[in-house]
C-alpha cells in the first residue's frame, strides 16, 4: 500500500488551506488513483463536518469514496462502518462523537478529528489489502 497515513498527517496538519475530514482521508486515494488533489479537494469538498450538517462523519464519508474509487464491493463499505461503530460506542455521527469528545472535557475537535481520519485511512488501507488478497486467489 502507499503513504496513504503519512499523506494524510500533512493534509490535516497544513495551516496554509483547510482539509476536511473527508478530503484528508479521500485525497491520499484519490491521488494514488489518478486524481489530482484539486479536484479530490472539490469532489469531497461537501463531505466534511457531517456533509456540513453533523451527520455521517466525514472521515468516515471520505473513506467510504476512496473504497468506491478503488471499486470495493458493498460488502466493504458495510465492513468499514461497522468497525467504526465498534469502535465509538455505535456512534457514526459526527455530531454524536464530537458531544461526546466535548463531554469528556476536550474543548478542541481537532485532536479527535485528526484521531478519525487517521482511523479511517487505516481501516480503509486494510479493506482494500484484504480485497487485493482475495482477488489474488
Amino acid at each position: 500500500m502507499g503513504n496513504y497515513l503519512e499523506r494524510c498527517r500533512e493534509l490535516r496538519a497544513d495551516t496554509t488551506r483547510h482539509y476536511g475530514c473527508a478530503q484528508a482521508v479521500f485525497i491520499p486515494f484519490a491521488e494514488e488513483m489518478g486524481i489530482d488533489t484539486e479536484t479530490a479537494y472539490n469532489l469531497s469538498a461537501h463531505f466534511r463536518a457531517g456533509m456540513l450538517q453533523g451527520e455521517v462523519c466525514g472521515a468516515v464519508t471520505g473513506a467510504l469514496m476512496a473504497l468506491g474509487l478503488a471499486g470495493s464491493a458493498p460488502k466493504s463499505a458495510t465492513e468499514l462502518m461497522n468497525r467504526v461503530r465498534n469502535n465509538h460506542e455505535n456512534m457514526i455521527y459526527c455530531r454524536d462523537l464530537l458531544k461526546k469528545w466535548h463531554g469528556a472535557g476536550h474543548p478542541d475537535r481537532k485532536p479527535h478529528c485528526d484521531a478519525m481520519c487517521f482511523e479511517c485511512v487505516k481501516l480503509v488501507e486494510e479493506l482494500l489489502e484484504t480485497k487485493n488478497a482475495e482477488q489474488e486467489r
